[in-house]
């Protein structure tokens, strides 16, 4: 009995201490109410991100989404890596028909991610995007340049939302 209260203990503790590591747990974010996939298929510019290893030295970062007849959509990711473009092809579901703003993206069968969309803008001009666990988060924008004020305010709302806003990293895109 003792043996089994004191490895209750220590797993407490190990639960504390990782929690206390790796800061308070925070619930998986709330996804926009509704996204139209049409209007949502075409080119978005990354406009900045949390860093993460399979986009490590990329720049003039971009994706080009693309509503199948089937209602799957053709991904396709494209960088600039050490001079050079660097591409990658890909296929998302829908995972909640609901509101369509969480999607299953998979690029190397049978893995696949995690897509929720956050926020949107009305017009479709700019979308924020991350996964359940707020491990990835990218600003996407329709041109390669958002507006500093939109940028500043989609940020302001993301610390609301208790996202660490400095973490995020902007992503060179051609252009003045």
């Amino acid at each position: 009995m003792r043996i089994v209260a004191l490895l209750a203990v220590m797993a407490a503790v190990l639960l504390i201490a990782c929690i206390q590591k790796q800061g308070a747990l925070l619930p998986p974010p709330v996804v926009v109410p509704s996204v139209d996939l049409t209007r949502y298929a075409g080119t978005w510019y990354e406009i900045a991100g949390y860093p993460n290893r399979f986009q490590k030295g990329c720049t003039e970062t971009s994706a080009v989404y693309t509503l199948l007849p089937d209602g799957t959509i053709e991904v396709l990711n494209r960088c600039m890596r050490a001079g050079k473009e660097d591409t990658i092809k890909g296929t998302a579901r829908v995972a909640d028909s609901v509101t369509n703003a969480k999607l299953k993206v998979t690029f190397f069968w049978p893995f696949s991610g995690d897509y929720w969309i956050i926020d949107l803008g009305e017009r479709y001009e700019y979308a924020v995007v991350t996964n359940p666990g707020r491990t990835y988060l990218w600003v996407l924008s329709r041109t390669p340049r958002l507006e500093e004020a939109t940028y500043l305010r989609i940020q302001a709302w993301l610390q609301t939302k208790r996202f660490d806003t400095a973490k995020l990293v902007r992503t060179l895109q051609p252009g003045p």
